[in-house]
């Protein structure tokens, strides 16, 4: 049996890199990951959506090249290329971690690993070959799948989850989606953008439902314009399927029909015939309960990503697996924390945030100073031709310290970093404010929206 002197359970972005990170710090590292490397994200979630998402952007361009002075009278949508291409990213990135694996020397076991007790891992390769390797550390990494609920299960054809809405190989002329969450959200809009009818179907008073309120609202009223059916405060009943469509009944008694129903409700953790049991690893709610250094209760047992629970975010996986990785070998991390997460939704436009919403910065007691700036007032905006939504600042007004971040817009997943950064450093509106900010370009939004929170605003 082979020992190392860490095991990670699960390549994704969590699992990958943990495994990278111990190897930079001169360890014996083994990775077992039973499907291909990168996880859900690379192959199935964050990179291969966003390239379906490009797709849908370029398309955006050529039926409004008329107002840039760009004639295109006629074009083809070519279904088969436009999957083809997402695909061929996610493979050609999967092949790029293989790679890390092989340059940082971490030994890569293509299998499905089972813990047998807090220090060996069971391995069982596609062919049924069954080995056990050994070491002091095990990192559990092993992510989530989406979830339904009684009524609704998928059956990859006419009620399909986000794995089968990237790799149709039809379009479907409707489609209904239910939950309005980010990948709820995010496939409306490129199914809607090729001219699929779109309804979505959310239980919550608005879509994207974690976001501020006025971003969630703005958001409904454009997606309105575009004639997507968005019905909220709306709970499933069940689906009918049948040859052709499919029938959402919902409780309060609306039939709706559509080519095929999209399941977005959520992810529950991959936690099942992995070894926990047998281990005694503690359980919360179906993920695994860690500590602030991503230990469980097991010494030398370590979770992170999906299956150790919110937020759902590969950015999160990764730096749990370095906090996760650098505690267990003695370089004392600082422990994770959760509040400076960003959030991103790649729809357009793009939705992004960091910290507090206002709502629950009044919850929490703070006296607010709130600016918003719109990007139809800001130059750069207008001359790139895409003006719709805006930035909301919220400070506290005692110390000035920014509470929250909320942009929606064009770029606002690559502004948002600004704010994440601000927050890091306890930045109070007079650094944001005195910070120069290049002109033209979007990022003068947030000096902006600063501006208005102080009553100092120049443009609008």
């Amino acid at each position: 049996m082979k020992n190392f002197d860490v095991i990670v359970v699960g390549g994704g972005p969590g699992g990958y890199v943990a495994a990278i990170r111990a190897a930079q710090l001169g360890k014996n590292v083994a990775i077992v990951e039973s499907n291909h490397l990168g996880g859900v994200c690379l192959n199935w979630g964050c990179i291969p959506t966003k390239a379906l998402l490009k797709n849908a952007d370029v398309l955006d361009i050529v039926k409004n090249a008329s107002k840039y002075g760009i004639e295109i009278p006629e074009y083809t949508v070519k279904w088969s290329k436009v999957i083809k291409r997402s695909r061929d990213v996610s493979r050609r990135l999967n092949k790029g971690i293989e790679f890390l694996m092989k340059k940082n020397k971490v030994t890569y076991n293509p299998a499905r690993g089972k813990l047998i007790d807090a220090t060996t891992v069971q391995t069982t390769s596609e062919n049924g070959d069954v080995k056990k390797i050994s070491a002091s550390n095990i990192i559990i990494a092993t992510g989530a799948r989406p979830k339904w609920f009684p009524g609704m299960e998928p059956d990859g054809d006419r009620v399909i989850t986000s794995k089968e809405a990237m790799v149709q190989e039809e379009q479907p002329k409707s489609l209904i989606i239910i939950g309005a969450g980010a990948i709820g959200i995010e496939f409306a809009h490129f199914y809607n953008t090729y001219g699929t009818e779109v309804t979505v179907i959310e239980g919550l008073p608005t879509i994207l439902p974690v976001e501020d309120e006025d971003i969630s609202k703005e958001l409904l009223s454009i997606f309105k314009k575009r004639k997507m059916n968005i019905l909220t405060d709306t709970f499933v009943e069940k689906i009918e399927r049948l040859k052709t469509k499919v029938k959402v009944h919902t409780k309060d008694g609306k039939i709706i029909e559509a080519d095929k129903a999209l399941i977005a409700v959520g992810v529950q953790g991959n936690i099942e015939d992995i070894g926990l049991e047998e281990v005694g690893v503690i359980l919360n709610n179906g993920w695994i309960s860690t500590n602030g250094f991503m230990q469980t209760n097991i010494e030398g047992v370590y979770a992170i990503g999906d299956v150790a629970g919110p937020p759902w975010l590969a950015h999160v996986a990764s730096e749990e697996g370095i906090i996760a990785t650098e505690h267990m070998f003695g370089k004392k991390p600082e422990p994770m924390k959760y509040d400076n997460i960003p959030g991103c939704t790649y729809c357009h436009p793009e939705v992004a945030s960091v910290g507090l919403t206002e709502k629950a910065a009044r919850e929490a007691g703070y006296e607010l100073e709130i600016g918003n700036f719109p990007f139809r007032a800001l130059g750069k905006a207008m001359a790139v031709g895409d003006t719709d939504g805006f930035v909301k600042v919220i400070y506290d007004a005692k110390y000035g310290e920014l509470l929250g971040c909320h942009i929606i817009g064009a770029e606002a997943t690559n502004l948002i970093t600004e704010a994440g950064i601000a927050r890091k450093l306890e930045a109070t509106w007079h650094e944001v404010l005195t910070t120069i900010h290049p002109h033209p370009t979007l990022s003068e939004a947030i000096m902006e929206a600063t501006a208005d929170a102080l009553g100092k605003a120049i443009h609008i």
